[in-house]
């Protein structure tokens, strides 16, 4: 009998302000890494409810989502996990100064696309540009689209 094949469900924001989008740096199998604020969906939360969550427990943002980006697959390869993330955009509402992050975080980065390509290399996946480049290119689907969002 095949075993159950469950990927996992992930929520990214990508948040941009005056052409620099915040991405955090965190550590990642013994190396530092550029990602957007991220994280898995927890049991019984929604996905908006979590990308709320992730954004402020690794930015010390509140963040507000106002349209989906994208739904993307990836597979690490490393670990054989397959992730499906839920990437949103939306607005910040204000910063809780001195809030504590969560351990994985490194530090915080605003950074153009330019500085973005040029760190290619610390791109936690190929997602982290792809997720930039969408939302450059204009996609925004819009919330209603997640049916479950309040459930």
């Amino acid at each position: 009998m095949t075993a159950l094949w469950r990927p996992s469900a992930t929520v990214a924001a990508v948040i941009e302000h005056g052409g620099r989008f915040l991405f955090v740096e965190e550590m990642q199998d013994g190396r530092r890494v550029l990602n957007q604020p991220a994280g898995h969906l927890d049991p019984g939360e929604t996905l908006l409810q979590a990308v709320v969550r992730e954004v402020l427990e690794e930015t010390a943002h509140h963040f507000e989502p106002t349209a989906i980006v994208g739904i993307y697959r990836w597979k690490y390869e490393p670990e054989d996990v397959t992730f499906l993330r839920f990437c949103f955009s939306g607005r910040i509402l204000g910063v809780e100064a001195g809030r504590k992050l969560d351990k994985e975080i490194v530090d915080l980065r605003w950074l153009t696309l330019a500085e973005l390509r040029a760190r290619h290399p610390m791109h936690r996946s190929p997602l982290v540009q792809q997720c930039v480049e969408d939302y450059l290119a204009g996609r925004r689907f819009p919330l209603e689209l997640l049916s479950a969002t309040h459930a």
